[in-house]
């Protein structure tokens, strides 16, 4: 080894040190590995698991997989136990755990869950990952629109409002047009008029944004169930019977085996969030617009020496994020459920919120943790149907569950737009 070579590894060992969160994956990965092999030490299932892969429609079914219960978790606690052995040898060089290991340790985890509740049972896999690729829609979209405001240095607590008043404003448009179509062009307006207002007080007027983010969640909650105790309930016929986007399935694409079903026999919906993912994450790193945007994220003062309006281009940014966010919105009344309905979101800001967090901003990133938590919402509808032994009040938190591991223990370390949340002042 030369002398030179020296001070290059020490300067990057001390970075390394720097780098904090470097433990929490293991730490996760440990506490879930003990999970996991809980299940079966306490309380073993007797009996196979079968796993379905195939739908009517396909171009040939692929055969059920059947397999013992009990192995299989075993088998899943093995692996998990590897993958939590080289995360701490990463944490211990001083190493982050690559994202790869991560993603393998929730998928054997997963299965180990499942294979355990399922016991004695067919568990539908095309259907449950259809199903949570759908359930997962609204929350993709409001992810999209918390990176986009984000990145513009707009922290966007309101994304919850922007879902629920999107969903409102869908409902009444589309039973009054009887299009589904303007309902979603509506859904996207509601969105920008909530986006609106939130710019009004944290670009303008320079008010904490956090603050402003969470008023406007509940003001768009005393507003929509006002309205629709007020209003919706006495002529659902006329102002809460939206028409819905039928299912559309992709020619050809839609009989393949597993990944047809999937993801091309969705709705209109889900074809436009395919779009809106790869021209968010093409336009913010490939574009003049996404430069300008970031560059007011990261440093405003110097992107305003360089003649880039930051207060106009904060105020547009955070427009197109409400409208996007408004589609996501429109999915609940033109696509999930029949009529709108006060508080109907459940929260799905707030998630959407976190998977922004947990992508680190970034908008493929984002949608990964989206799908994540969709899937984690949908374990719970379809252990409910096959009847899982896990108690049904365990079942209702495990989404929440799942964001609150996901973010505190593996996100890592996670840096925000250096300017988000903090108004610009002129001058």
């Amino acid at each position: 080894m030369s002398a030179v070579d020296l001070p290059v590894q020490a300067d990057a060992k001390g970075v390394a040190e720097r780098i904090p969160g470097l433990w929490k994956p293991p730490i996760v990965m440990s506490v879930f590995t003990i999970l996991v092999a809980l299940l079966v030490l306490v309380s073993p299932r007797e009996g196979d698991s079968t796993f379905r892969w195939s739908r009517e429609g396909d171009w040939f079914a692929i055969p059920d997989v059947s397999l013992p219960a009990n192995g299989i978790v075993w088998a899943a606690v093995l692996l998990c136990l590897l993958c939590t052995a080289f995360a701490a040898w990463r944490s211990y060089s001083r190493l982050k755990t690559p994202l790869v290991v991560i993603a393998a340790f929730a998928v054997f985890a997963v299965s180990g869950f499942l294979a355990w509740a399922v016991a004695g049972k067919t568990l539908p896999v095309v259907g449950l990952l259809a199903g949570a690729l759908a359930l997962a829609v609204p929350l993709v979209f409001g992810a999209l629109g918390g990176v986009v405001g984000e990145r513009a240095g707009v922290v966007n607590i309101a994304i919850d409002g922007q879902l629920l008043f999107g969903a409102f404003g869908a409902a009444i448009t589309a039973s009054i047009t009887g299009s589904p179509w303007a309902g979603l062009v509506a859904a996207m307006v509601a969105g920008m008029l909530v986006a609106l207002l939130l710019g009004l007080f944290a670009i303008t007027y320079w008010v904490e944004q956090v603050i402003v983010g969470v008023v406007l969640n509940v003001l768009v909650i005393g507003f929509t169930s006002f309205m629709f105790s007020q209003v919706l309930s006495g002529n659902a016929g006329a102002l809460n019977n939206p028409p819905h986007f039928p299912r559309l399935e992709i020619p050809l694409l839609s009989g393949i085996p597993v990944l047809g079903p999937i993801f091309f026999r969705q709705t209109v919906l889900v074809y436009v969030m395919y779009a809106a993912v790869f021209l968010v994450a093409w336009a913010l790193y490939r574009s003049k617009w996404g430069l300008r945007v970031r560059a007011v994220g990261e440093h405003p003062k110097a992107a305003d020496t360089v003649g880039i309006d930051v207060i106009a281009t904060r105020y547009r940014t955070v427009l197109l994020a409400g409208a996007i966010v408004g589609i996501g919105g429109a999915t609940y009344t033109l696509v999930s459920v029949p009529s709108f309905g006060r508080e109907m979101t459940g929260g799905a800001g707030y998630i959407a919120l976190a998977a922004v967090i947990f992508g680190k901003w970034d908008p493929i990133k984002a949608t990964l943790a989206a799908l994540l938590f969709g899937f984690a919402s949908n374990v719970e509808s379809v252990l409910s149907v096959i009847g899982s032994p896990v108690p049904s009040q365990f079942m209702l938190m495990l989404p929440y569950v799942v964001t609150i591991f996901a973010v505190a223990g593996l996100v890592g370390h996670s840096r925000a737009p250096a300017a988000d949340g903090v108004p610009y002042r002129k001058g």
